[in-house]
């Protein structure tokens, strides 16, 4: 018998069935996200042309950052108005993360790709931050980054007392102040690729201006109210040194936790004290308080003891820029 009510029902869709191959994009051009704004992503390709790209639709949610290495397909000639697809981003060597605080089991990707975090701070004004310092120690460690100090305003203050707190932990540091030659900084980034990180004030964007000279961007001062900078960069971007290398300018953060931290990553970083600490009892924890601790034994540096339990103590302590 005929339905009645078939002539009412919805149609039946007749599409082809979905294939599970997808593209090849293996031979696409490699290219570096220098920049991301609000879904665009600004990239520079190997020959050095800059390219304006959007995210294809199968990479979903996959995050792309500044400082991966994407493959690129579409109109790829730079010209104004033209728009490429990121259809690949590729393995990432080193990964920047952070998170919104200690308790946050959310993280965030900052840069990828990077092989020296330098965390600028200022001698004075605003003042330093010794616990910041040390929490963005432990994010270059845990990131496989080799950390670097750069001392701002060293003509407003002494930086012997920052010198030696750093000492024992074997950190390259440079200082710097308003007119000197800016050639120990320089040395430190030529031919790396080098994140500059550090709350609002400190100079970060004064230093680019002065090691860049077209880069342009935007300065502040530091408010007498709170002692704090204020924002000028609102977002991270990735600039061509002109004597090698390349540096990734970054934000101030508001928080900058390390609820992701694995505290055996931080130890493999000192090769003298991961050696020892292999006499440890099993459990142990590495802090002051664990009576059996290897690392309090002969023939090991109780500075450098001291200075690698203050940054994993840091880890606890929040501190916001």
């Amino acid at each position: 018998m005929r339905d009645e009510y078939a002539q009412f029902e919805r149609p039946r869709r007749r599409t082809r069935p979905r294939t599970k191959q997808r593209p090849d994009y293996s031979d696409a051009p490699v290219a570096t996200v220098t920049t991301v704004d609000r879904g665009r992503y600004t990239l520079e390709s190997d020959d050095g042309t800059v390219v304006m790209a959007m995210k294809s639709r199968p990479l979903g949610r996959q995050g792309v950052v500044v400082g991966d290495r994407v493959r690129v397909v579409g109109d790829l000639s730079g010209r104004e108005g033209t728009l490429a697809r990121i259809v690949e981003v590729l393995d990432r060597r080193t990964v920047l993360r952070r998170t919104a605080d200690d308790d946050d089991p959310i993280e965030r990707v900052v840069v990828a790709n990077a092989d020296q975090l330098v965390i600028v701070t200022a001698l004075a004004d605003p003042p330093p931050r010794p616990a910041l310092i040390d929490r963005c120690l432990v994010a270059a460690y845990d990131a496989g980054m080799d950390p670097a100090v750069c001392l701002t305003k060293a003509d407003l203050a002494p930086a012997d007392e920052m010198l030696a707190r750093l000492a024992p932990l074997g950190v390259n540091v440079v200082t710097t102040s308003r007119g000197a030659d800016l050639a120990p900084v320089r040395e430190l980034l030529r031919n790396r690729t080098s994140v500059l990180i550090g709350h609002s004030g400190v100079g970060k964007s004064t230093l680019v201006n002065a090691l860049i000279p077209d880069a342009a961007r935007a300065t502040g001062d530091v408010s007498e109210v709170t002692g704090r900078g204020r924002h000028t960069s609102t977002s991270a971007q990735m600039l061509t040194l002109p004597f090698g290398g390349r540096i990734i300018d970054t934000p101030g953060f508001r928080s900058f936790g390390l609820a992701h931290v694995d505290p055996d990553r931080i130890l493999s970083a000192f090769a003298d004290l991961a050696e020892a600490a292999r006499d440890c009892p099993r459990g142990c924890t590495h802090v002051t308080e664990e009576p059996e601790c290897a690392l309090d034994g002969e023939g090991i540096d109780p500075a450098r003891v001291a200075s690698f339990r203050r940054i994993m103590a840091s880890r606890s302590l929040v501190d916001e820029y």
